[in-house]
C-alpha cells in the first residue's frame, strides 16, 4: 500500500504548485473515504467550505486540503493547491475495476480483415466487423459491437454491450460505457409532395478525439455528409443525445439528460448542467467558456463567455413569443418604473 509520502509525490509530479505533508508521511493508505465517514487507513479531501465542519472530527488517516485549513486538521495533512484535483489523481491509484486480459474470447466474432494489436482484449460474444483497426491495449467488452471500418486508438475501453457503428473513429484513452450507441443515423428526413417523410442517407461518420468519455446509454449520431466531432477531452454523462454534425470543443463537459440539436457547434471548456439543451431550427454556435445551468434551453448562438440560465413553462407559440419579448424588456421597464416613482415622490 502507498504511504502518504508516496501519494504526495505522485500528486506533486502531476500538478503545478507545491505539495507539503504535515505529519507522519510513513502512514500507509488503503483507500479513500468521505471526510465525515472515513475510517483509519483512508485518505479524504476537503474541497468545499460546506464540509469544513467535519474536519476536526474526521477519522481518516490523512486529508488533502489547502494551507488555510491545516490548523484544524487532527490527522496528517497533505497541503495542495487544489484538493479536488488532488483527490481525482489519488482516486486513480486505487481504481481496481476489473480489466480484460489480452486475447480474443472464443465466443467473439472477429472478421478476418480486422487488424487487432496483439495486446487487444475482446470479451465474450463481442463482434468486430470488417476492416476494423484496434490499437494497443484496446478493450472491447462482452457483447459489444464494433462496425466496419471503425478505428480505435491505444488504451481505449469499450464497456460491455456498447455499439459503435461503421465509420467511427476513437482516439487514444477513450472510454465508452455500456449501452452507448455511437454512429447511428442522424435524424434527417425530407417531406415529399404527398406529406411522406423521405430518408436522408447519413453518409458521414463520428470522430472522437483523445481522452473522450461517453456515459452509459448516451447516443452520438453520425453526420449527414461530414462527421460529427467530439474533440479531445470531451466528457459526456449518461443519457445524453448529440445530434448529427455537431462539433463539441476540447474539454467541454455535458451532464446527464442533455440534448444537443444537430449542427450545433460548441466551443472549448464549456459546461452543460443536467437537463439543459440546445434546440432550434437553425444552427447554433456557442463560444468557448460558456456554462449553461440545469434545464436551460439555448435556442440562439452565444458569442460571449459566461453563465446562462432560464426556463419558461410551455404555452402556445404565439403567446410564448410575445411573452419572450416582454421578458427581455423587464429590466428596462423596471428602471422606467423606478424613475417614475422618484418623480412622483419629488
Amino acid at each position: 500500500m502507498p504511504t502518504v509520502t508516496d501519494i504526495a509525490a505522485d500528486i506533486n509530479a502531476a500538478i503545478s504548485g507545491d505539495v507539503d505533508v504535515r505529519g507522519d508521511g510513513d502512514i500507509e493508505i488503503t483507500g479513500l473515504g468521505p471526510i465525515d465517514t472515513a475510517t483509519p487507513g483512508q485518505i479524504t479531501h476537503l474541497s468545499s467550505a460546506a464540509y469544513r465542519r467535519f474536519l476536526p472530527e474526521t477519522k481518516a488517516s490523512a486529508v488533502l486540503l489547502r494551507s488555510a485549513d491545516v490548523d484544524d486538521c487532527p490527522v496528517v495533512a497533505v497541503v495542495v493547491p487544489d484538493p479536488y484535483l488532488a483527490f481525482a489523481l489519488v482516486s486513480q491509484q486505487f481504481d481496481d475495476a476489473p480489466r480484460l486480459r489480452a486475447g480474443v474470447d472464443v465466443t467473439a466474432s472477429v472478421d478476418p480483415t480486422a487488424q487487432l494489436d496483439p495486446t487487444v482484449a475482446v470479451g465474450a460474444n463481442a463482434s468486430i466487423a470488417a476492416d476494423v483497426v484496434l490499437g494497443p491495449r484496446v478493450e472491447i467488452g462482452a457483447g459489444s459491437r464494433v462496425g466496419a471500418g471503425t478505428r480505435i486508438g491505444a488504451d481505449s475501453v469499450v464497456h460491455p454491450n456498447a455499439t459503435l457503428y461503421h465509420g467511427v473513429t476513437l482516439g487514444e484513452r477513450c472510454v465508452i460505457h455500456s449501452g452507448a450507441v455511437i454512429g447511428a443515423d442522424g435524424f434527417g428526413f425530407a417531406p415529399d409532395e404527398r406529406g411522406r417523410w423521405v430518408t436522408i442517407a447519413q453518409l458521414g461518420g463520428v470522430t472522437l478525439g483523445d481522452d473522450v468519455v461517453v456515459g452509459a446509454c448516451s447516443t452520438i449520431d453520425r453526420g449527414a455528409i461530414t462527421n460529427t466531432v467530439l474533440r479531445d477531452g470531451v466528457k459526456i454523462d449518461n443519457q445524453v443525445q448529440i445530434g448529427h454534425n455537431c462539433d463539441i470543443g476540447e474539454h467541454t463537459l455535458i451532464c446527464g439528460r442533455v440534448g444537443i440539436v444537430g449542427s450545433t457547434k460548441i466551443g472549448r471548456h464549456c459546461v452543460f448542467a443536467g437537463g439543459a439543451g440546445v434546440a432550434g431550427d437553425r444552427p447554433v454556435t456557442i463560444c468557448d467558456n460558456v456554462q449553461v445551468a440545469s434545464v436551460t434551453t439555448i435556442s440562439r448562438s452565444i458569442d460571449t463567455p459566461g453563465v446562462y440560465a432560464g426556463s419558461l413553462l410551455h404555452n402556445t407559440v404565439q403567446r410564448w413569443r410575445r411573452n419572450a419579448v416582454r421578458f427581455a424588456e423587464l429590466d428596462d421597464l423596471a428602471k422606467r418604473l423606478a424613475r417614475l416613482e422618484q418623480e412622483r415622490r419629488a
